[in-house]
């Protein structure tokens, strides 16, 4: 088990949701902390929530889907501590929308931001990251296991994430590199209000219940053990579970069940 205390981590996506609460849950451990995210506001209020638990931190107004501010991200963080010892990537988005109906930019947008800000911020992080024998983490979802209906780009960013992720890990079995893989399910933030239609203009509204799913700090809570365990998975929610173990074992089964899932939808694209 790892201490986390004085540690350095990164957590981009820290204006609200998980990010938010992985930046409270990792403080609470003793860690100090750089946050990224493109809302200032939003993430200075972090920022705030952070220092109270007394550690430091420091908050970088960020867009992941540009590399030059990536590496400004790792740099300030660098200038700021002397080092890094933990990236979690946490930065994304989702869409709602048939791939048949859906413009293009809508797709490029989900890679930018899930998966090339991970690549990334990775990139830059990981000569310090692995000076420390620390951790790299990626937010992935069970859409990385099973790919969801209406979520094509969002799927296709996630499974590249868990490819790109498996691949560092194997590269760096004898240099002592922590590489997680963490995949919630269905978890209550913003993330379905921003997610984008087929015209790549965000839908502001959730088809799910929000108040029936697991919590951003509850899902934090378990990434943060999740690291402090060195884990290289981590898969959440009873459903999400289950999803992921049958898939291997009847697919076919699983693929009927997650359209009638979509299908039920409030909205659903499904006509």
């Amino acid at each position: 088990m790892e201490n986390l205390k004085n540690k350095i981590a990164i957590v981009t996506g820290a204006s609200s949701g998980i990010g938010k609460a992985l930046a409270i849950a990792l403080a609470e451990q003793g860690c100090n902390l750089a946050i990224a995210a493109r809302n200032k506001e939003a993430l200075n209020a972090t920022a705030d929530l952070v220092r109270s638990k007394g550690v430091s931190c420091i908050s970088v107004v960020t867009d992941v889907t540009k590399e030059s501010d990536c590496k400004n991200l790792i740099d300030a963080t660098i200038k700021e501590f002397g080092t890094i010892n933990i990236l979690i990537n946490n930065a994304g988005m989702s869409m709602r929308a048939l791939f048949n109906e859906v413009d293009l930019s809508v797709i490029k947008q989900l890679m930018d931001t899930n998966f090339w800000s991970l690549v990334y911020c990775t990139k830059y992080a990981l000569p310090e990251i692995l000076k420390n024998k620390g951790s790299v983490v990626g937010i992935s979802s069970i859409a990385g296991y099973k790919g969801l209906p209406a979520r094509t780009g969002y799927s296709a960013s996630k499974f590249a994430i868990q490819g790109f992720l498996e691949s560092l890990r194997i590269e760096n079995l004898k240099t002592g590199l922590h590489v997680l893989i963490a995949c919630p399910g269905y978890t209550a933030s913003n993330i379905r209000n921003t997610a984008l239609g087929k015209d790549g203009k965000a839908q502001n509204e959730t088809p799910l219940d929000e108040s029936k799913l697991m919590s951003a700090e509850t899902v934090a809570g378990y990434i943060v053990k999740a690291i402090i365990n060195r884990k290289k998975t981590l898969v959440l929610t009873t459903q999400g579970k289950l999803v992921v173990t049958l898939n291997k074992f009847f697919p076919d089964f699983i693929d009927k069940q997650v359209y009638k899932a979509v299908a039920k939808e409030k909205d659903s694209p499904f006509k």
